[in-house]
């Protein structure tokens, strides 16, 4: 169902005219914001040849670039006051402070400069840590930087078509990954890794162009209230004391005060809002926040090995890069799949049951995949995973809403995000410390396989936990409701019965003196007149 008309953003968003350039624009930046992290593991096995180092020092690139992505702005989404439909993106502390102080279009520009020149910049590289430095800590925060304004825009355009909008704009993310990596295996092959980072760096400039499409859209500032806070401004700075500044028009003082207050007020909401460690002690959050841990350490690291550990089996360089191109065409398909299943009378009111299937589905998917021997195999294991990936990614963040809520889901996904960056970055180079230990990937899958396995059975059985409480809690809140409502009828009869006593008390023994004082009267009257 649509969202109600009224809004706080001070004017009517188009929903539509110039807003989808700005989907393209935004389809565009997120896309590379999301795939070009995975289409980047198809030079693995060249520059770990390249640099002389391990497994798990170069599958540190990856990390440090998605770490730095999902840490310098990520924090999830924000609902609408109704919780009914997604409205935006939230950004983090970095891009909250850019995109409000200069809008979507320079931070997205400045986002697709910061990518340009990492990846340039890494073709000159000659040590492992100059990789670090250029591809994961310059490009990973570009990447952030064009990943949360180009959602933030979108709710800024849309309002009754923002699902469509925002649907549009995360197909980017597929479609770019299909593109990119068989892409990239065809510039290795003609150009060198070299050669290959410099064309990389002129694409993602394309980013600058996404965010030039970005035009900015709001209120219109009346002039006359402009040149009132300007001369308002200017008649503040003349006035050298006291005496003279008391001088100003009180309207002139009650808008520049109003102003630093409300300003005040905006940072201290934003500063609490962004440290709500009460979630802490909220019983749901705690477990999804432990499960979601724990399942990091496995969810990344066979994306990033999936394309070397094809080659290891002697499968050619194309046809390992097209496995990433299945995968996430499987992807393509199953977010929405699996967001209408997950919103059906059927799973919508035990998602949380749903959400534990889909993480231990996905560890099953790694646990089988040793016994893929051929490219057939790898095939069917990439199509299984596409769908596990695409299940989990679906409702990552509808369950955690589910448990906290629409009014603490911000703050919590803030905190969610800080703490998942750290297994983020470490969970590809475990599974590349056990391939250089034991000389075989099938121990990286498996480990990732038995995490994921145990994420999903850690949150199944605690959420049973959770539901069983939550019942107990719901029967001893209407309990004490009822026992509230029985007391208050009691209390309201008690009451009744006093007021009516004491009204016929007025009406009774006080009432007779008077009586009686009426008659002497009378009788004294007449005597008076008989004499």
């Amino acid at each position: 169902m649509s969202p109600p008309a009224n809004t706080d953003l001070g004017y009517t968003p188009p929903d539509g005219g110039w807003g989808w350039a700005v989907v393209f624009g935004a389809s565009i930046s997120v896309g590379f914001a999301y795939s070009f992290p995975k289409a980047f593991t198809v030079y693995f096995k060249e520059l770990r040849m390249v640099f002389n180092v391990s497994y798990s020092q170069i599958a540190w690139v990856t990390s440090i670039m998605c770490a730095t992505t999902y840490g310098g702005g990520y924090n999830g989404t924000k609902v609408s006051k109704d919780s009914s439909v997604t409205l935006k993106s939230n950004p983090g502390p970095v891009s909250s402070i850019l995109v409000n102080r200069f809008g979507s279009r320079p931070v997205v520009i400045f986002g697709g400069l910061l990518c340009g020149i990492g990846m340039i910049s890494a073709a000159f590289c000659t040590s492992i840590l100059q990789l670090y430095i250029c591809v994961g800590v310059i490009s990973g925060f570009g990447l952030a930087l064009n990943l949360q304004p180009s959602v933030i825009i979108i709710g800024k355009y849309f309002l009754k078509r923002r699902p469509i909008a925002n649907g549009l704009a995360m197909a980017g993310s597929p479609v770019m990954l299909c593109t990119l990596a068989p892409l990239n295996q065809f510039l290795f092959d003609n150009f060198g890794w070299r050669g290959s980072f410099f064309i990389l760096g002129a694409i993602l400039l394309n980013c600058c162009v996404a965010g030039a499409l970005f035009r900015p859209i709001g209120m219109v500032a009346d002039p006359a209230q402009k040149q009132t806070i300007k001369q308002a401004e200017k008649t503040v700075k003349e006035q050298s004391n006291k005496s003279s500044v008391e001088m100003v028009h009180p309207k002139t003082v009650s808008l520049l005060s109003g102003t630093e207050e409300e300003e005040d007020k905006d940072c201290c909401e934003k500063f609490n809002k962004y440290l709500d460690f009460s979630l802490f002690k909220h019983r749901g959050f705690l477990i999804y926040l432990i499960g979601n841990v724990l399942m990091f350490l496995g969810f990344f690291a066979p994306i990033v090995f999936l394309a070397p550990y094809a080659k290891h089996l002697d499968v050619d360089e194309y046809s390992a890069a097209f496995l990433l191109s299945i995968l996430a065409i499987v992807d393509m398909i199953a977010r929405p799949t699996t967001g209408i299943i997950a919103n059906s009378k059927w799973v919508r009111p035990k998602i949380q049951y749903f959400f534990s299937f889909s993480i231990a589905f996905n560890g099953a998917c790694h646990l089988l995949c040793p016994l893929a021997t051929g490219y057939t195999g790898l095939v069917i294991y990439a199509v299984f995973f596409g769908l596990a990936f695409g299940m989990v990614c679906a409702m990552l963040f509808e369950t955690l809403m589910d448990l906290v809520g629409a009014a603490r889901f911000t703050s919590a996904v803030g905190l969610v995000t800080i703490v998942e960056c750290c297994t983020i970055l470490l969970g590809p180079p475990i599974g590349g410390t056990l391939i250089d230990t034991f000389g075989d990937y099938k121990y990286m899958f498996i480990k990732c396989g038995a995490v994921m396995v145990l994420a999903g059975t850690f949150l199944f059985i605690m959420n049973y936990y959770n539901y069983r409480m939550l019942a107990k809690e719901e029967k001893e809140r209407k309990a004490m409701e009822e026992t509230l409502k029985d007391n208050k009828h009691i209390r309201t009869e008690t009451e009744d019965g006093n007021i009516w006593a004491k009204e016929k008390m007025q009406d009774g023994p006080e009432v007779e003196p008077l009586r009686d004082e009426k008659e002497e009267l009378k009788k004294e009257v007449n005597g008076k007149s008989e004499v």
